[in-house]
């Protein structure tokens, strides 16, 4: 939950509102998509909900709890609970896929002992990859097998909320549509609720349940895909899916 979130930064002699009054409210078990022009907050947004940034004013609430109200211990603790995705996975060129899983649930000790081992290759399993990609390194993996070992990561704490900032934009179209697929089989499987940053509106129409729209750091238009797609009630709206459409 969002309350009045609002995040300036101040430079070349002007303040500059990046969230500017955001209210927003993400349902368990529900898909909503970020959408709108670029330079309109979303990645900044999005850094917020992570609990990456401070705002300047607002709350950011997460299970009854205000992450920026948490001590630096108490916020590590709750991370566990929310993890991001990324466009680009970032991962460690010199670290094989098992360890990077190993090194999370190392972190907020989770599966420990014997139990280890049977988490990563669940894991993996979870997200299509096979036990035997545990001992590959990145560039042993295609941009598809790299989201997914993305994915795995984010769940690896058993993290019931992700953010999923242009995860299908660095991918060609026939594995985007693998991926949807894969968060559509997960949000089913383990209850999962996203915030899903996109440019792509036909993916948002089939895989979102609900889709905001901000410009200039604030939420313009907010409703069921049909109707912010379809037929949109703020001119920003329109003008945004005027250049993208």
């Amino acid at each position: 939950v969002l309350h009045d979130l609002r995040v300036s930064f101040n430079g070349q002699g002007k303040t500059v509102n990046a969230v500017n009054g955001v209210d927003l409210t993400v349902k368990r078990g529900e898909v909503v998509a970020l959408i709108g022009e670029s330079g309109s907050g979303k990645p900044t947004l999005a850094r917020q909900v992570m609990a990456l940034e401070r705002p300047t004013s607002g709350s950011v609430s997460l299970l009854g709890q205000d992450l920026h109200g948490l001590s630096a211990i108490d916020l590590r603790a709750s991370r566990k609970h929310f993890q991001m995705v990324f466009q680009d996975p970032s991962l460690n060129p010199r670290q094989r896929a098992g360890d990077m899983l190993n090194e999370v649930l190392d972190t907020h000790r989770l599966h420990v002992g014997v139990q280890r081992q049977a988490r990563i290759e669940a894991l993996l399993a979870l997200v299509g990859l096979k036990a035997e990609h545990a001992t590959r390194f990145p560039h042993e993996f295609s941009g598809g097998q790299k989201q997914r070992l993305g994915i795995a990561r984010a769940l690896a704490t058993e993290s019931k909320f992700i953010v999923a900032d242009e995860p299908l934009s660095a991918l060609d179209m026939s594995i985007q549509a693998q991926i949807v697929n894969l968060l559509i089989r997960l949000k089913s499987q383990l209850g999962l609720t996203l915030l899903f940053i996109s440019h792509d509106l036909d993916v948002v129409e089939y895989l979102c349940d609900h889709v905001v729209v901000m410009y200039a750091g604030r939420i313009v238009e907010s409703g069921a895909p049909a109707d912010v797609l379809g037929n949109p009630s703020h001119s920003r709206t329109r003008e945004f899916l005027a250049k993208v459409l």
